[in-house]
């Protein structure tokens, strides 16, 4: 199901809400976080790297959007104990989450499989996979809270249909498409929609290291697309459950 980046985001249409976005320092996760403060939400900045999570933060303050929290976590040595003390903030502090964008992962590299290294395969199935699983886990009491709360996996074109080379980061994508999907059938009588969404080609520092011969100026900004995320946490899809979306771009 294909989505249109052509949306105009209306200031406080998401005001009262509360969305965590993970990778929300840089890339797309700004350009989101940015957007969904525009519309009013509480975007609570998950991210490693605190000199750019602040960056990003003093970018949408000077903006005059809704206030960012700033939540610095590593998510490839996050452990259950992290993640429970980010459960509890969450509910001691807002009641309640609305919004649940897993936006972070990291490429690794592009080789064949029997090739592959053990070491950055693990990194990058537990920041591309085990990190989404055990976050999902530990934040769906506080999603429960919400009376429409939505939870969005991005993925991959490499993780829909398999292509040579793209190794654990390809593996990773489709394992996401089966998280999604298993959930979204597990949560289907409850108030929480589960998606999945392909953003396609962006001028992004990722997409720049898998397709190093592209010209850049040919694909679209972060900025130019992520209105479309501000529409996928409206009220006005909050029918869509267990879709693998895909940006049009």
């Amino acid at each position: 199901m294909e989505i249109s980046t052509n949306y105009s985001v209306t200031k406080d249409e998401l005001k009262g809400k509360v969305i965590l976005i993970t990778g929300a320092n840089r890339g797309f996760g700004k350009a989101m976080t940015l957007d969904l403060a525009k519309a009013g939400a509480t975007v609570i900045m998950l991210g490693r790297d605190l000199g750019s999570l602040e960056t990003a933060y003093d970018e949408v303050v000077d903006s005059g959007f809704a206030e960012p929290i700033l939540y610095p976590l590593d998510l490839e040595g996050a452990t259950p104990e992290h993640y429970e003390q980010l459960q509890r903030d969450i509910l001691e502090n807002f009641g309640q989450l609305d919004g649940l964008i897993h936006n972070a992962s990291i490429i690794g590299t592009m080789m064949p499989i029997e090739q592959y290294d053990l070491k950055l395969w693990y990194s990058t199935m537990q920041i591309n996979v085990n990190a989404p699983f055990m976050l999902t886990q530990f934040l769906i009491p506080a999603l429960s809270k919400s009376k429409d709360a939505r939870i969005l996996f991005l993925s991959s074109s490499v993780g829909r249909t398999a292509k040579a080379y793209w190794g654990a980061y390809g593996v990773s994508k489709f394992a996401i498409e089966g998280l999604s999907k298993t959930l979204s059938e597990e949560l289907e009588k409850t108030s929480i929609k589960v998606n999945s969404l392909d953003p396609k080609r962006m001028r992004t520092k990722m997409r720049q290291m898998a397709y190093p011969a592209e010209n850049v100026e040919k694909n679209p900004t972060p900025e130019s697309v992520s209105p479309a995320i501000v529409y996928l946490m409206s009220e006005q899809t909050k029918s869509l459950n267990g879709e693998q979306l895909t940006l049009e771009i």
